[in-house]
């Protein structure tokens, strides 16, 4: 485990954590952290431990999850280079990770200790700016999807999934975009259950909506699955799921 400095990390990484700094300060942020390397699958942080690292995701993908106490893993959401994850590890107060962080690709991430990242927002107060907004589109998000959870059927909460995946890393194909997901990674993340899901992709494939080919799924047209507006997602406040990739 080396530094990962500003030369090795990738030119085109765009991080909200890191806005607003100049080159100089942007160095020595980087200079302090760590490089560490994830194959797909790990789980990188579990919930309940202590918040001692804060990781920012500088290739591959990962996804919070949430164990509940009978033994169900709950989706939340993905995440995609550029995010952070461990943010608990800023506060002044040792804290613990409410939720489990695990790869659904093969990851590199840029890695803060503890005492590190409390003595870099001291000196530079833009990344606990930065946090701070991070945190405020989290809570926004929570609140969206939660009113979708209670108001919202299981065919909305499916189809607002797969826009939001199509959105945060779908690649555009020919015919709209492609996506990896599974049947089950659908239903947990839209809370329905895994035959619920598979019904109403197999009738959105049917009406062309959608099209399932090598274990990915490409949404030809969001308008097909159906007259959904996400609760958050307006102009005067889109949640952080359609307006920008997440970023914590």
């Amino acid at each position: 485990m080396s530094a990962f400095g500003l030369a090795a990390a990738p030119t085109n990484l765009k991080s909200r954590f890191l806005a607003g700094l100049d080159p100089s300060e942007l160095k020595a942020i980087l200079n302090t952290a760590k490089q560490k390397r994830f194959p797909a699958n790990s789980v990188v942080v579990n919930q309940g431990d202590d918040a001692d690292d804060l990781f920012l995701i500088a290739e591959g993908r990962a996804r919070f999850v949430f164990n509940t106490i009978d033994g169900r893993k709950i989706i939340l959401f993905w995440l995609t280079p550029g995010a952070i994850f461990g943010g608990a590890a800023v506060l002044s107060i040792p804290s613990k990770y409410l939720v489990s962080t695990e790869t659904t690709r093969d990851s590199s991430m840029l890695v803060w200790d503890r005492p590190t990242l409390r003595n870099l927002v001291l000196r530079y107060p833009r990344l606990l700016d930065n946090a701070s907004s991070i945190s405020y589109d989290y809570l926004a998000w929570y609140i969206s999807d939660h009113l979708a959870l209670i108001s919202h059927t299981a065919r909305e909460r499916v189809a607002a999934v797969l826009v939001y995946l199509a959105k945060t890393f779908g690649e555009k194909v020919a015919d709209g975009f492609e996506f990896d997901v599974t049947n089950e990674e659908l239903a947990a993340a839209a809370n329905v259950t895994r035959f619920t899901a598979s019904r109403v992709l197999s009738e959105w494939q049917t009406s062309r909506a959608i099209a399932k080919r090598r274990g990915k799924i490409v949404l030809r047209s969001p308008k097909l699955l159906l007259p959904y507006k996400h609760p958050m997602d307006t102009n005067e406040h889109r949640s952080a799921a359609t307006a920008r990739s997440p970023s914590v």
